[in-house]
């Protein structure tokens, strides 16, 4: 009989291990056609909006997810519409080393799917963890 090896929790794994480096940002005054455009062109499901579009910069304000994008395109054009307005989705933050299991618990209790992974030295942002991430861990053996 073969030995199972038992999977990792949650707990044992660490956000370092799932997240995706990397945070794709704009500025607060973008459109959403923009905000869409940047989405597309990344293929990234959410845009992390800044005081000035940079990810090391004065200061992160909120993220348009692609839930946030469909509801507001459903609500008027998105000419019409600005990140900083549709922003719904609010910047939680967490840090590589924190376990998968305390970002699952952030993402239930803020009901997010996106958070946003920072130095926990300097603040800076150094990519986003989703819940697809941690699916994909889930599906892998993890949890």
């Amino acid at each position: 009989m073969p030995t199972t090896i038992p999977s990792p929790s949650l707990g044992a794994l660490t956000v370092g291990d799932a997240m995706h480096h990397g945070v794709v940002t704009c500025r607060r005054d973008l459109s959403l056609r923009g905000v869409a455009r940047i989405m597309a062109g990344h293929r990234v499901h959410c845009v992390v909006v800044t005081d000035d579009g940079e990810a090391g910069g004065s200061g992160l304000w909120g993220v348009v997810s692609d839930l946030d994008l469909v509801a507001a395109a459903y609500a008027r054009a998105l000419d019409e519409q600005t990140a900083d307005g549709s922003a719904a989705t609010p910047v939680v933050l967490v840090t590589p080393g924190e376990t998968l299991e305390r970002a699952a618990q952030l993402m239930t209790e803020h009901g997010v799917s996106h958070l946003v992974v920072v130095d926990p030295l300097t603040g800076k942002p150094l990519g986003v963890l989703s819940t697809l991430d941690i699916a994909r861990v889930l599906a892998d053996g993890g949890g």
